[in-house]
């Protein structure tokens, strides 16, 4: 079980910090890749753990392979996103992540629902608010689509 919580005061205090990698990815309509997480029915890109012996880069390749069906090409650096006010409660664990996140594009694969995605679609940016996404990601979604800049 997993709970998300934004700068709530009664949110549990973090008992670690785990690094993860996540991927902006964009069709060629401009569309958005999105997934529906089985843990606490939210919407959010494709995002996980960086796993020894592996690069920032590659768990983000791993994971939207993972979750989507699809092989990516990493294409830059979207930001590193380490905000004190996201917190995420698991069974054992409280944890404060540090995320990475990157762009990409489809080099591959084919787009399907997984034991990590409830559902799997692009979506046309101007439709984000009828998706429930945690205030964490859409903070790097709405960098990652408004700035050519990373964010750190």
């Amino acid at each position: 079980m997993r709970r998300d919580y934004w700068d709530d005061p009664k949110a549990p205090k973090p008992t670690s910090r785990k690094p993860s990698a996540s991927v902006i990815v964009r069709d060629v309509e401009a569309k958005l890749l999105l997934l529906k997480r089985p843990d606490n029915s939210l919407w959010t890109i494709p995002t996980g753990a960086i796993q020894f012996g592996e690069t920032a880069a590659q768990a983000a390749v791993r994971e939207c392979r993972e979750e989507t069906g699809l092989v990516i090409h990493i294409t830059r650096l979207a930001g590193v996103f380490t905000d004190p006010r996201h917190v995420i409660k698991y069974k054992k664990e409280v944890r404060q992540p540090v995320n990475i996140c990157f762009h990409g594009h489809v080099i591959g694969g084919e787009l399907t629902t997984t034991k990590e995605a409830l559902e799997v679609r692009w979506v046309n940016p101007r439709e984000l608010n009828h998706y429930d996404i945690h205030p964490a990601i859409m903070m790097r979604i709405q960098h990652g689509l408004s700035s050519e800049e990373p964010y750190f």
